[in-house]
């Protein structure tokens, strides 16, 4: 059968994991205050005058005062904050994802405030990791949002288009990315001031009935592949900024038997980004699929010989491999969740040494919801 390119967007989530056990590195980067008196209290110095009625009242009436303030520390604490993804620029001009704590609102707010939080000067500028920046020019204000049947219109004041040219795809793609995190967000689309817009105002990208994530982010041409007769898919490389290690989207080409061809999609995670990316690959040299990936009811099923493995004796695989894994994966239309197999072994772990017992979902590495 004549093999066909299929395109691969290949993506970068922040993680704060280690790299010890991994392969070969490409393009390697080194993720009490006094209580007042009651008025009706009588003062003394003297402890032989207080009887022993009035000191138990006194315990007691103490106790019901420390509860109190517990109480009052345990309201405080509740939770004020959401982990939230938004896609910021790192370093090297990429767009990925970062998970920020940002205010806890309203459901129906939550999209608006995401978008806030990309704009530059914007109340994002105290949370940005170093490294990293905002994308929307400074000065955008969020007018309004509209989601129908699956696509978001975002409103925008005429602020917005104060961009430089080369950086459209990156805004385009940075507001993409960040707003279909929610699950019923599946297109965008553009006004500005109320106009709607079938194209970014600066270099004219096209916008038509909405951009989604299969418009690919960080595109990558580097390698010498046909690009007809292509699927836009997604790999998650890990890169590094300082200690933290994160996983960035980029759109490239790989060769594969056809849109389904998961074994091919694998081996372009276990061969490693290219060079030129400056992006990491952390599987072990060896390691490969002992058989054919099977997906049985949104869980696709993938079997491992133990060169996947970080420590074969504790039967663990480094958490930076399998996030890449389920990161890419569960991009693939129909998987929802990763089984990973390792030869003869029942039961992988994690570098913590707690065991997968379930199949693994992107949920345990992102933030997910819905508007």
């Amino acid at each position: 059968m004549r093999k066909r390119s299929l395109i691969i967007t290949v993506g970068i989530v922040s993680a704060a994991f280690g790299l010890t056990g991994c392969g070969v590195f490409q393009g390697e980067q080194t993720l009490k205050e006094m209580d007042t008196p009651p008025e009706e209290a009588s003062l003394t110095d003297n402890l032989d005058e207080v009887t022993e009625e009035e000191g138990q009242q006194a315990e007691e009436d103490s106790q019901e005062t420390e509860g109190a303030e517990a109480g009052t520390d345990t309201e405080e604490a509740e939770p004020t904050t959401v982990e939230r993804q938004l896609y910021l620029l790192d370093a090297n001009g990429m767009v990925v994802p970062q998970t920020l704590e940002l205010p806890q609102l309203e459901s129906k707010e939550v999209a608006k405030q995401a978008l806030e939080y990309l704009v530059k000067d914007g109340p994002v500028t105290e949370l940005l990791p170093d490294g990293f920046e905002a994308v929307l020019p400074a000065g955008t204000t969020i007018n309004s949002l509209n989601l129908k049947e699956g696509t978001l219109t975002v409103d925008v004041s005429e602020e917005f288009a104060e961009y430089q040219a080369e950086d459209e795809q990156k805004i385009l793609q940075s507001m993409t990315y960040t707003l279909t995190q929610f699950e019923n967000v599946d297109k965008v689309k553009l006004q500005i001031n109320g106009k709607a817009k079938e194209e970014m105002p600066v270099s004219g990208t096209p916008i038509g009935k909405g951009v989604s994530r299969a418009n690919g982010i960080n595109i990558y041409n580097g390698d010498n592949i046909d690009l007809m007769d292509s699927k836009a898919v997604t790999l998650y490389y890990p890169a590094q900024q300082g200690e933290q290690v994160y996983h960035v989207p980029v759109t490239q080409h790989v060769e594969a038997e056809d849109a389904e061809d998961f074994a091919s999609i694998v081996q372009a995670l276990v061969d490693g980004p290219s060079l030129d990316l400056n992006l990491l690959n952390v599987f072990n040299a060896g390691t490969s699929l002992t058989a054919e990936p099977t997906i049985k009811d949104g869980v696709l099923t993938l079997d491992f010989n133990e060169n996947i493995l970080n420590s074969v004796e504790n039967a663990s695989i480094a958490d930076e491999v399998m996030e890449t894994l389920v990161l890419t994966l569960t991009d693939q239309p129909g998987v929802e969740a990763v089984d990973v197999n390792v030869a003869d072994m029942e039961e992988i772990y994690n570098e913590a040494g707690t065991a997968y017992t379930e199949p693994v979902t992107k949920s345990m590495f992102v933030p997910t919801g819905n508007l």
